[in-house]
């Protein structure tokens, strides 16, 4: 609170305070945009590790030689 608060009355102060308190501790859209990120990350390695595994297998299935 500065030096221009003076003139201000008590529910107007408290309203400031409350303001930059909510302020201070809001969550800003960069760690959303982190904690979104890691997930897409984390799916997409989930989905190319099976993606991988599961195109193995079929090459493995489907082997000319078998015949």
């Amino acid at each position: 609170l500065g030096k221009q608060d003076y003139k201000k009355t008590r529910p107007m102060l408290r309203a400031t305070r409350l303001k930059a308190e909510t302020k201070k501790t809001a969550l800003g859209i960069k760690e959303v945009a982190l904690v979104l990120a890691a997930i897409l990350v984390f799916l997409l390695a989930f989905y190319a590790f099976f993606y991988l595994n599961i195109s193995n297998e079929v090459d493995l299935d489907l082997d000319p030689d078998e015949n």
